[in-house]
């Protein structure tokens, strides 16, 4: 399976909403061709890439407050994060996967070693486009 070739919708907003779209672009196409390894790797970005859009609450998790459904006093924009930093988020998401994968290997279960290994080679896809 490869990474489609969709482009991004001109009304998109940042770089990381675009390769939101292509990474569930290519979640479908790894439904179809029931490949788990790159589902599960494809959701596993598009988590990341929501995590690192989190906005921090600081303090304010601790004080609870009711609002009513839809109330704007609780919508906050999501962090916009550069082109840059969506690399360093890949980047990390190889190195780490590489990292279990050597300590799988440490501890004689190759098999699961692989499995990151080739998870890595599916997020090493995104890194430089």
């Amino acid at each position: 399976m490869t990474a489609s070739s969709e482009s991004a919708p001109d009304d998109v907003p940042d770089a990381v909403e675009a390769l939101k779209i292509r990474f569930r672009a290519d979640l479908k196409l790894a439904m179809r061709a029931r490949s788990a390894l790159e589902i599960g790797a494809l959701r596993a970005l598009i988590a990341a890439l929501d995590n690192a859009q989190a906005v921090p609450v600081g303090d304010a998790h601790k004080r609870y407050v009711v609002h009513a459904f839809g109330d704007a006093a609780v919508e906050v924009p999501r962090l916009v994060l550069d082109a840059g930093e969506v690399k360093r988020l890949l980047q990390a998401e190889v190195a780490s996967r590489r990292a279990a994968a050597d300590q799988f290997d440490q501890l004689d279960r190759p098999e699961r070693a692989a499995e990151l290994r080739a998870e890595a080679a599916v997020v090493a896809r995104y890194v430089n486009s």
